[in-house]
């Protein structure tokens, strides 16, 4: 993949978009625009954290393993963040599984990186510092709403926060994989999906979702993904 240049357009990652300027044509010849595939593992529990991802039009889910074969997805990167944020609070190695969950592009960037151009204390670590809250604040209210919620207004929240960061009303989700991502069973899933299909909210076939109508979709999510939203888009503004 090719080098990125001063004179490529701005970042469609809204974190790197937000740099100034100048420390953003600092960054450049340490970043690298490279192509995310669905499915691809960019690491597992316990592997080092050599290189961060800052994705455009794709995301990057963080899974944590809650049985033997049995995956929860406890968060969710997409252009309004990073993934491998550990190496900015001073770890080296990974406590989930980063996974590919929508495809697109990025800009990778090594870990050693990031790590000095944070301890200049400018806006990319007063950035990543408040990104580090708004990750932890979507965390825990995404582990209220896998508690307390129903499955139809969770797959609706999930749907929705997907959309925002791929950034079009159609994308690729497969049964399995939005099994796992919610933490039911695949007949779990199939009711929730085909509810919101039925209520013409959605299309689902063959793997591909269309949000047909997004105010629907966000009265029959719950209430957190407004909350998670508001304080997503809150520190980017």
């Amino acid at each position: 993949m090719p080098q990125p240049t001063k004179e490529q357009a701005p970042q469609a990652n809204r974190l790197l978009a937000k740099l100034p300027r100048k420390e953003y044509q600092r960054l450049l010849p340490q970043l690298k625009r490279i192509t995310l595939t669905f499915g691809e593992v960019l690491y597992d529990p316990g592997d080092p954290i050599k290189e961060v991802y800052f994705p455009n039009d794709s995301i990057i889910s963080l899974l944590s393993s809650v049985a033997e074969r049995s995956t929860l997805e406890v968060g969710m990167v997409g252009n309004e963040g990073m993934a491998g944020l550990p190496v900015f609070m001073g770890v080296s190695v990974s406590a989930a599984r980063a996974l590919v969950q929508a495809s697109g592009s990025a800009m990778k960037m090594t870990s050693v990186a990031v790590r000095n151009e944070a301890n200049h204390m400018g806006s990319l670590h007063r950035l990543l510092h408040r990104y580090t809250h708004t990750l932890l604040t979507q965390i825990s209210q995404s582990s209220a709403c896998n508690r307390f919620h129903g499955v139809e207004a969770r797959l609706a929240r999930w749907l929705l926060m997907t959309r925002d960061r791929v950034g079009a009303d159609e994308f690729r989700l497969t049964q399995d994989f939005m099994s796992n991502m919610l933490g039911v069973r695949r007949e779990g899933v199939n009711k929730a999906a085909g509810t919101l299909q039925a209520r013409q909210l959605i299309r689902y076939s063959r793997g591909i979702i269309v949000v047909l109508n997004r105010a629907g979709l966000e009265a029959a999510s719950c209430t957190c993904y407004a909350m998670i939203k508001a304080d997503s888009d809150s520190y980017l503004t």
